[in-house]
């Protein structure tokens, strides 16, 4: 029973690693390596293609690996003002309401749910509704 467990795990991580690179962030890869790893392997495959995509949208981050210098490069020539923020600048914290100017994300960066700002003289990534950091662009 073991030996199968661990043995579907694995054809669940080899099927599901390649669509999970695509994931944006930590959310959207356990959503993704869920459903895909339900599709391979059933509710066995689900936990672990959840878990593993998880893991894989939580090093891709909300922009691609790859996407991050242009991406940086792009908001520089944009001359952002940078808003002064008193706190931590740092994954999770909620911004002011009032104050910090948001930006839409141009399509050829893939990212749809989130806007940029420059806090801190930083580029970061926030969900709109809550206005929460969720990636630093460094």
């Amino acid at each position: 029973m073991i030996r199968r467990f661990f043995g579907t795990a694995a054809l669940v991580a080899v099927l599901a690693i390649p669509s999970l690179a695509l994931a944006q962030g930590v959310p959207g890869g356990i959503e993704r390596g869920a459903r895909d790893g339900e599709r391979a392997a059933g509710p066995v495959g689900a936990v672990v293609g959840g878990v593993v995509g998880g893991v894989v949208g939580g090093v891709a981050g909300v922009l691609g690996v790859d996407e991050r210098p242009r991406f940086r490069s792009y908001v520089v020539e944009q001359r952002r003002p940078s808003y002064q923020y008193r706190e931590d600048v740092r994954v999770g914290v909620v911004l002011p309401e009032d104050g910090v100017t948001y930006y839409d994300v141009p399509q050829e960066y893939g990212v749809r749910e989130h806007r940029y700002t420059v806090v801190n003289g930083r580029t970061v990534l926030v969900e709109p509704r809550t206005r929460r950091i969720v990636e630093i662009v460094e």
